[in-house]
């Protein structure tokens, strides 16, 4: 894949990819929306039925428990950067595949390139292994590593704390340790760069 020079250019390839089918089975794609320089970036699993039909991310019921626990830090979802593993909806909302996230994942690459964020919070499982594939979700959330220069905080899903209310509050106390990590991040050691490496 050539490098794109902007996130428009990346997003119009998105959105007419065919290099997994799930291009065959997608209303839209989501390439992902918000500050172009954030630096913040949150990174989720895969578009779900209202992503798919609008083209936008996290649109739905964990959306809007996204945008709160943004808001509750003091942030709106404009000056965060959102998108996904995934940039189509896996049918009747199944896990990504392996072929799918390998599809994806040069796309997101770029993005990351593109945007150069500080902090990077994987939302999920399948977000946090893409980086760090040996790591477990319920052992690593709210626990930050820093590679290349960027922090790397893993938390739950916004969509397993709806369906697990017990979840609920840890996302939540993990998005209150956001701004202090941010202001961090510049000084924070980098971790192991071994592939499983550091705190799993």
């Amino acid at each position: 894949m050539q490098p794109f020079q902007t996130l428009n250019e990346l997003a119009a390839a998105v959105r007419t990819c065919s290099r997994c089918h799930l291009a065959q089975s997608r209303t839209k794609a989501v390439p992902g929306e918000g500050a172009e320089q954030a630096e913040i970036m949150l990174v989720g699993e895969a578009p779900g039925f209202h992503e798919d039909r609008q083209g936008r991310p996290f649109v739905g019921a964990a959306g809007r428990y996204l945008e709160e626990l943004l808001a509750s830090i003091g942030l709106q979802r404009q000056e965060v950067y959102i998108t996904n593993v995934v940039k189509c909806r896996p049918p009747r909302n199944r896990n990504p595949l392996a072929q799918e996230i390998a599809a994806c994942r040069p796309y997101l690459e770029q993005q990351i390139t593109l945007i150069r964020p500080k902090l990077i919070v994987t939302l999920g499982r399948f977000s946090l292994q893409l980086f760090f594939p040996e790591a477990q979700i319920s052992r690593v959330h709210g626990q930050p590593r820093k590679r290349g220069g960027i922090v790397y905080y893993p938390t739950y899903h916004p969509a397993a704390a709806l369906y697990q209310p017990r979840w609920k509050a840890l996302i939540a106390e993990d998005f209150q340790r956001i701004p202090a990590l941010l202001a961090q991040a510049a000084s924070l050691p980098e971790d192991d760069p071994s592939p499983g490496g550091g705190r799993d």
